[in-house]
């Protein structure tokens, strides 16, 4: 079974729009450690997550024997309540199905280390465009609002970037 751990940034950037439950368009498990839901406390982020935590079947809990592993994997890099991300990677990955892990995030740290790692990787934006390409009930001209909300809360995009989250919406 896949586990999607989410952090900060894409919690962030989710919960901004009122946007998590997109998170359900995922198959697998859906994993917010709870040092990133304390890592968002900034409204209306924080009453969304509560609100998604409630309603879902979302887990909170990572294998806290790997944060240290996690730690040295980083080195010198600090970041923060994300390392649990990592965390999660190292307990749950597995080198014959890449897609035994995933994480969102907009990091660049965690992305790389977390791809390097053996995860599959996605942002905010790829939640939107795979629930538009697999939620029959969220049309291209949603998903383009989403996308469009994240980025205007914060979450930028280069232009090219955005056109190309646009793009793969309507396709």
């Amino acid at each position: 079974m896949t586990r999607i751990y989410l952090g900060p940034t894409a919690v962030y950037s989710l919960g901004q729009v009122g946007e998590l439950s997109l998170l359900e368009a995922f198959d697998g498990d859906v994993v917010i450690p709870d040092p990133v839901v304390e890592a968002v406390p900034v409204e209306p982020t924080a009453t969304n997550l509560s609100e998604f935590l409630e309603g879902g079947d979302v887990e909170t809990t990572v294998d806290e024997g790997q944060i240290e592993r996690a730690r040295s994997v980083l080195g010198e890099k600090d970041i923060g309540a994300a390392v649990t991300v990592l965390a999660g990677v190292l307990a749950h990955r597995d080198q014959s199905d890449r897609s035994a892990v995933a994480v969102v995030s907009e990091d660049r740290t965690v992305r790389r280390t977390a791809q390097g790692l053996g995860a599959e990787v996605t942002s905010s934006f790829g939640v939107v465009v795979r629930a538009a390409i697999e939620d029959k009930y969220l049309s291209p001209t949603q998903a383009k609002r989403i996308v469009r909300r994240i980025d205007q809360h914060g979450m930028h995009l280069t232009g090219e970037l955005r056109e190309r989250a646009v793009g793969e919406v309507a396709e």
